[in-house]
């Protein structure tokens, strides 16, 4: 008979690829990296019981799904119960540990951003993208965004002067933005991706939320329309034409149906390479062609 760890392992290998290790069923959250993340991440998280019908739990913080799993059906509404019991239980710790990851992500955001000075005008980030700070905050050679749910500071994003961007270890992501901008009645809010973005339609006379990726659209605009429900929203999506099934063109539009809005995206010149994706990328673009 195979081992239920083992069988627990293949279930997890069945989603995650080739793993080098067998999980430990001791009923307690544990963490690994999901092979296809970044070297030293621990996305991934699994549970595994063993008395009775073995069962488990595992996911991604990453990616913010999770499954079941146990090593066969219950043959009665006693062995059904104990599995169920088990399954909540995990459910419970994964909860109770995303709130310990997102609580410590959110008490080095409030340090980070109270001890960081204003960022440099200059940063090369900034230069690259033609926007100006926006009250941005500086950490060293890193620009920070903050990231805000229910009119707390709850995480960052840290871009660094070659671009690269990283949010907290375990902060919140999900339903958080950055804004830019107050929101009054009677002028829209436009809702978009990433700052750049964000900055460029603000520099052009928009109340803006930065959602900071195309998954995030729909739930910040629903958090949005929730706290202002008369205000207009448009989506300002990405057109990731080169990318199959165009994420961000499909993401803005789902957000837009989401709360009643509306959608634009940018209106591409015929010379325009099909690299360019945002309001950003357009912007810059013209900027560099305008005489041509």
């Amino acid at each position: 008979m195979i081992d239920a760890t083992i069988l627990f392992r293949d279930a997890l290998q069945s989603v995650y690829g080739p793993l080098d290790w067998l999980p430990v069923p001791d009923g307690a959250i544990h963490r690994f990296r999901v092979p296809d993340d970044k070297a030293g991440t621990l996305n991934g998280w699994y549970v595994l019981y063993l008395d009775g019908i073995a069962s488990g739990a595992f996911g991604s913080w990453k990616t913010n799904g999770s499954r079941v799993w146990s090593s066969r059906e219950p043959v009665d509404y006693r062995e059904a119960e104990q599995v169920r019991q088990r399954i909540e239980q995990a459910r419970r710790q994964r909860e109770a540990e995303q709130q310990r990851r997102q609580l410590k992500a959110l008490n080095l955001a409030q340090r980070w951003w109270r001890d960081a000075h204003r960022a440099d005008p200059d940063h090369p980030y900034l230069i690259a993208k033609s926007v100006r700070p926006h009250g941005l905050r500086q950490r060293g050679d890193e620009l920070l965004v903050p990231l805000y749910a229910d009119g707390v500071l709850a995480n960052l994003q840290r871009i660094a002067p070659d671009g690269g961007k990283r949010f907290l270890f375990g902060g919140r992501i999900k339903g958080t933005y950055s804004p830019l901008g107050r929101i009054t009645p009677g002028n829209p809010l436009v809702i978009c991706e990433g700052l750049a973005t964000g900055a460029t339609l603000h520099e052009n006379g928009y109340t803006v939320a930065c959602a900071m990726n195309a998954g995030n659209l729909k739930p910040v605009a629903l958090v949005l329309k929730a706290e202002h429900h008369n205000i207009e929203i448009i989506i300002a999506g990405d057109d990731d034409r080169c990318t199959e099934g165009n994420p961000g063109r499909t993401a803005a539009n789902a957000a837009a149906i989401a709360v009643g809005g509306l959608v634009a995206f940018p209106d591409w010149p015929n010379s325009a390479p099909d690299t360019l994706t945002d309001f950003n990328d357009l912007y810059r673009w013209e900027a560099d062609h305008a005489n041509e």
